[in-house]
C-alpha cells in the first residue's frame, strides 16, 4: 500500500516533520510519499497547498496524511478544505497542557528552533565547531575540554556521531582514529591516557567497514575484508584490555548510537 504524507507548518516544519516520521516508521507495511512544506503562513501559500494535497489524493486514490504544526488559524481553516485526514500536533498536545499548567500557550511560530534561543543556540554552534575543530586525532591538546572522545577503526561512523551529538545536544565530542599504522603493536596513543573516563569505543562489523571503505577507496588493501577483519579484531581486544566502553555501530542509527553512548557514560545533553 502507498500513502502520501505531508508535513505543513508556518516555521521550519522541523517539529511536524520529526514527530511525523517516528509515527509513520510504526506501520511497516506501507510505504509513504514524504512531503515536507516549511513556512506555509500565507492565505496564497495555503491554497496552493491544498491543490498539492488534492492532487496528491487524485493520484493516491486515498486521502493523504496530514501533519501539521500550523498556528494560525485562517490558514489551518484552508488545509482543512483539502482531500486530506489532518493531525493538528500543536492541539492534541497543547490543550491539555493548558488545562493541567493553568496557563495559555503564546500559539508562536518557530519557538522551538529560534535563534532567539540564544544560550542553546551558541552552545550548539560551540559544540559543532569543537567536533569539526577535533575530527580524526587532527589535533589533541584540546581533549581536556572534551565531554566525550570516540576511539575506533576508521569509517566505523566516528565523526557523524560528533557532530550528531553536537547539534542535537551541545555535547564537546572529539574522535580519534585508531588506523593500519597503529596495529602492529596496538596500544592505547599516550595523546588518550590521560583522558581514559571519556573514551567511547565504536566497532563494526568487518563485511559492512569493507562496504563502506570500498566506496571511499574501491578495490584497495585499505577496503580489503582482510584489512577490515583485522583492524576491527585488533581494536576490540584494545577495547577489552583497557575496559573501554563500546558499541558496535553495524546496526543502529547515528541516533541510537548517540543516545546509547549518552546513556551508557552518564553525560548530561547540554539543552533539550
Amino acid at each position: 500500500m502507498k500513502r502520501s504524507a505531508f508535513f505543513i507548518s508556518d516555521g521550519t516544519g522541523i517539529t511536524a516533520e520529526t514527530l511525523g516520521q517516528s509515527l509513520l516508521a510504526q506501520f511497516e507495511n506501507i510505504t509513504f510519499n514524504k512531503f515536507t512544506r516549511p513556512y506555509i503562513d500565507s492565505i496564497d501559500k495555503a491554497r496552493a497547498m491544498v491543490a498539492h494535497i488534492n492532487s496528491a489524493a487524485e493520484r493516491d486514490g486515498v486521502r493523504p496524511i496530514i501533519f501539521d504544526t500550523i498556528v494560525n488559524r485562517d490558514i489551518r481553516d484552508i488545509l482543512a478544505t483539502s482531500n486530506g485526514f489532518m493531525i493538528d500536533i500543536f492541539s492534541t498536545f497543547l490543550a491539555p497542557l493548558e488545562q493541567e499548567l493553568g496557563d495559555h500557550s503564546s500559539y508562536s511560530v518557530g519557538k522551538s528552533h529560534s535563534i532567539a534561543r540564544n544560550a542553546a543556540y551558541m552552545e550548539r554552534i560551540e559544540a559543532v565547531n569543537f567536533a569539526l575543530d577535533n575530527d580524526d586525532g587532527a589535533r589533541t591538546h584540546y581533549y581536556d575540554k572534551a565531554d566525550l572522545i570516540l576511539v575506533g577503526v576508521s569509517r566505523c561512523g566516528k565523526t557523524p556521531t560528533c557532530l550528531y551529538m553536537a547539534m542535537q545536544f551541545g555535547i564537546r565530542a572529539a574522535n580519534y582514529p585508531l588506523t593500519e599504522d597503529d596495529m602492529e603493536r596496538l596500544q592505547l596513543p599516550g595523546a588518550l591516557q590521560a583522558h581514559r573516563q571519556k573514551l567511547f569505543g565504536l566497532t563494526i562489523d568487518a563485511d559492512r567497514l569493507t562496504a563502506i571503505r570500498h566506496e571511499r577507496k574501491p578495490n584497495s588493501r585499505y577496503s580489503s575484508f582482510a584489512q577490515c577483519e583485522f583492524e576491527v579484531r585488533e581494536v576490540e581486544n584494545l577495547f577489552r584490555r583497557e575496559n573501554i566502553p563500546n558499541i558496535n555501530s553495524t546496526h543502529f542509527s547515528v541516533e541510537e548510537i548517540s543516545t546509547r553512548i549518552l546513556a551508557q557514560m552518564g553525560v548530561e545533553r547540554r539543552f533539550k
